[in-house]
């Protein structure tokens, strides 16, 4: 399939056919648009139409051509936090509306494949939480028992993970936790949602939103889409100019898929309590292998360009505690939004109308918060009450946060200085063909393409969301904010928010 997310391929987008939709041709009025068609999006999408809602869905690239074309598609009551971290910032009682939470949404979307009859590979499997060395059990023992006065009771500590070649030592068994092929499944959803009368469009780039009734949403070919309320689904939200990004912290994920015998790796979600944590599963991709998913070597969106290194340290992890694991067929990269406090924000856009909702902060578990955002939205637009509600307000502060609050915005104050500081290289001369650099010119900064036949493509390199100086992402092939994580594609066109516009061209003189 197409994505309009960077130039790496995923395993899920060789697997999936996701059908086209129209573009948007004509003015329209829904009960709820919903921007961007990602897991969250279409849950939501999905979930409206089923109370009966006129549904209009808008995304500028294909279904799922985001970041959910990008995960490595655990779903799971496992967080990136772990759940004694979750108790000391949402208490007691927030850290089992987490767990909660999140089991349902794996049991929702376990329930919609089966209702809906989605072939999307969804399998219940165990999880598996294990320390980096054999000593490291302390924290295991302590997450043990958070888990349990979180609700969940059925998870247990085992003397070791079922792999073969690697003895994790004491580790975490989580019970029915689950996997599928994502895109698969919102090819499933999208049938859904049309056989219930909604409308989903892509190639429509929204330019503007505002709340109010009727809330009124304005593309960049002219046309304009009114509704009673709206979903704002964009992973970072597109109709908040601050707030919600001082708030949260872009991140770039790597992933690689090895091949490996089939049936060689015990079917299980598997994680490490490292930081940044490895992650990894399987997936059959014919009769004799299986393919290893091993995802992790985070870094902060546009302050590294390292990808082939991180893609190095992976494979060498993986070869390490997987000694069967064989050719490497798919490197990747995807960006997840982590929230200060370790869980989506979902509900209201703060300092805005009344029925413009977002969900943002997936924090690297989108599959489950997505389909949270699904239930928790439809119940909010629906003014039913939902107790999960105030756990992931949009305007909350947590205590417990304040510390990566602090600290991710130190790091966001400190990209401005790439104003006063030398370009890449000092003209474009030196810019070689498929390849990006951030040139000075004079007080300003452009960013200098040159595409495989030479030709140069010029843009300013200030980022059109709140003036930070873009990098290049040479793996990618993307222009990327290192303040709040909006990427651009090599001409200039924005392809992930919170940016709306797209970098201004450099006449060439």
């Amino acid at each position: 399939m197409q994505n309009d997310s960077g130039k790496t391929i995923s395993i899920w987008m060789t697997t999936a056919e996701v059908p086209d939709q129209p573009v948007l041709t004509e003015n329209t009025h829904a009960d709820v648009c919903v921007i961007g068609a990602g897991i969250a999006g279409m849950s939501t999408a999905y979930m409206l139409t089923r109370e009966g809602k006129s549904v209009v869905v808008l995304d500028d690239g294909p279904i799922g051509g985001g970041q959910t074309a990008r995960t490595t598609a655990h779903i799971s009551a496992v967080l990136s936090y772990r759940y004694y971290e979750l108790e000391q910032m949402h208490g007691k009682e927030g850290a089992k509306l987490v767990a909660q939470s999140h089991t349902t949404a794996i049991n929702t979307i376990e329930a919609i494949a089966i209702q809906e009859n989605i072939n999307c590979d969804f399998e219940r499997i165990n999880g598996y939480l294990f320390p980096p060395d054999l000593k490291s059990i302390d924290e295991i023992q302590h997450e043990l028992e958070a888990a349990h006065r979180a609700g969940l009771i059925n998870v247990e500590m085992v003397k070791k993970a079922p792999l073969t070649g690697f003895d994790t030592g004491a580790c975490l068994r989580f019970p029915q936790q689950g996997q599928f092929d994502p895109l698969k499944y919102l090819a499933g959803l999208a049938e859904a949602i049309q056989r219930r009368r909604g409308r989903i469009y892509t190639g429509a780039h929204v330019e503007k939103i505002k709340g109010g009734l009727p809330a009124r949403i304005e593309t960049s070919s002219g046309k304009v889409v009114t509704a009673d309320a709206v979903v704002v689904a964009t992973n970072s939200p597109i109709s908040n100019l601050a707030t919600m990004h001082f708030k949260q912290a872009p991140y770039i994920t790597f992933v690689i898929g090895a091949k490996v015998p089939r049936g060689s790796v015990t079917k299980a979600l598997y994680w490490d309590t490292l930081d940044p944590y490895h992650y990894v599963r399987t997936q059959s991709i014919d009769e004799q292998h299986d393919l290893l998913i091993v995802g992790g070597e985070d870094h902060k969106t546009g302050q590294a360009d390292d990808a082939s290194s991180r893609y190095a340290r992976l494979q060498t992890w993986t070869q390490e505690r997987f000694p069967m694991a064989e050719k490497v067929l798919f490197r990747w990269s995807g960006q997840v939004m982590n929230s200060d406090d370790g869980i989506a924000y979902i509900g209201k856009n703060p300092f805005d109308e009344e029925n413009v909702y977002i969900v943002t902060g997936d924090t690297g578990i989108g599959m489950t918060h997505g389909t949270i955002a699904g239930i928790l939205l439809t119940d909010l637009i629906l003014g039913r009450k939902n107790t999960w509600a105030e756990l992931y307000e949009p305007s909350r502060v947590r205590i417990g946060g304040i510390g990566d609050f602090i600290s991710e915005n130190l790091n966001v104050a400190a990209q401005y200085l790439e104003w006063v500081k030398p370009g890449d290289v000092d003209s474009v001369e030196k810019v070689a063909p498929g390849t990006g650099a951030v040139v000075q010119r004079g007080l300003t900064k452009v960013a200098a393409y040159r595409d495989e036949d030479g030709k140069l493509h010029e843009h300013s390199a200030i980022c059109t969301h709140l003036n930070c100086i873009v990098a290049w992402n040479s793996s990618e092939k993307t222009w990327n904010c290192p303040c709040h994580g909006s990427r651009f594609n090599t001409q200039g066109q924005v392809i992930s928010g919170p940016a709306i516009n797209g970098l201004t061209p450099v006449e060439n003189n």
